[in-house]
């Protein structure tokens, strides 16, 4: 198992223990923090694998915390919150969250989740070598080093953008439905609020590819369908 911790953000003592008591027992090396700033000293010492973090946090909230992790690291993060809205997971998926976990939650879910999260990050350390190159109009998505290019210029994607990217282009103009994305991102996962979060990953690939919503280059909306490549 990859040695590289789990890091466990919470200031309940309670829940740190449980969690990583579960953790622990399927294997995983655990390291905790008790509030924002000692979590991102942690993040740089222990270099962590996936992080479970509580947004309710001393000193730096954990949404502040996730801002800052985004501006220089992909490591996946699980949320912890007692907010259970569809607009409060939509926004946290939104500022870059890979899961979202409401509180009181079951430990056995939480582990069973952040395997999910892992295997969907981690996959592509298993990929097959030299995928080559898909071009779709003046984008090229180099399949090997997981890069969007355009003009010779890497576009900065997160995992999922990359994703999501990758499956629209080779449905080669074929609409997928946000169920179809949502199981390429996440795999088999249902839910009317998950399906929203493929919204918020098309608004923000939208925003990164210097999209016009009225006249797009490269994502057309079908209404009450989903989403498909524009032709070229």
């Amino acid at each position: 198992m990859n040695a590289a911790p789990i890091l466990i953000v919470d200031d309940d003592p309670k829940i740190v223990t449980l969690v990583r008591t579960y953790l622990e027992r399927e294997g995983f090396p655990v390291v905790t923090a008790g509030d924002g700033r000692t979590a991102l000293a942690a993040v740089g010492e222990s270099k962590p694998r996936l992080i479970v973090l509580d947004i309710m946090l001393p000193e730096l909230d954990g949404l502040a915390l996730m801002r800052i992790l985004r501006e220089r690291s992909e490591v996946p993060i699980v949320l912890l919150s007692a907010r259970g809205s569809t607009a409060d997971r939509v926004y946290g998926i939104h500022e870059g969250a890979d899961d979202y976990l409401v509180k009181p939650f079951s430990p056995a879910e939480l582990v069973v989740r952040v395997k999910a999260v892992l295997r969907r990050t981690e996959r592509t350390q298993d990929r097959p070598k030299d995928r080559g190159t898909i071009q779709h109009g003046d984008l090229a998505i180099d399949l090997d080093r997981l890069e969007v290019r355009r003009d010779h210029r890497v576009i900065s994607l997160t995992a999922a953008e990359f994703r999501l990217l990758t499956a629209l282009i080779q449905a080669q103009g074929r609409v997928l439905t946000r169920q179809v994305l949502l199981d390429a991102l996440y795999g088999p996962v249902q839910g009317d609020a998950l399906e929203r979060t493929i919204d918020v990953h098309v608004g923000r690939l939208r925003d990164k590819l210097g999209e016009d919503v009225d006249r797009p280059r490269y994502i057309a909306t079908v209404r009450g369908a989903g989403y498909r490549t524009v032709e070229e």
